[in-house]
């Protein structure tokens, strides 16, 4: 997988509205910021240079405007951010994340057949993995 900077707090929120919806301006992008909390255009505008600096972000011409598109994906941003949280908290294990994950917080009936389903997959993958050793 590829690695992609580590975007920030602020540059995430950003591209989770383009993730939402691409292209877009950076005053659709500030409107929507502005929905949660209150932010301003040219702090909105010069973060959206920064990212296009680091790649995170493409953008284009479109009269006197600049359309931005979010350069990264949303599940590989995602990983990406997971494994480094992984690997810096809970020192590479993911079982004992999950664990602290489903001990802090209520799981819905269909959030709990899933991760059933999950564990499952996951058991025969390790099964057929040894099988073929």
């Amino acid at each position: 997988m590829k690695k992609f900077p580590k975007p920030t707090d602020s540059e995430l929120e950003i591209l989770q509205v383009l993730w939402e919806n691409s292209p877009r301006t950076v005053r659709e992008v500030n409107d929507v910021l502005n929905q949660k909390r209150e932010t301003g255009y040219t702090t909105t505008l010069k973060l959206m240079q920064i990212m296009f600096d680091k790649g995170l972000v493409s953008r284009e011409k479109s009269g006197k405007t600049h359309l931005y598109n979010a350069e990264v994906g949303e599940n590989d941003i995602q990983q990406e951010l997971l494994d480094r949280f992984i690997d810096k908290v809970f020192k590479g294990s993911a079982s004992k994340l999950m664990l602290q994950a489903l001990g802090r917080k209520k799981s819905s009936p269909e959030e709990l057949k899933e991760i059933q389903e999950l564990l499952k997959n996951l058991e025969k993958d390790n099964n057929d993995e040894s099988i073929s050793d």
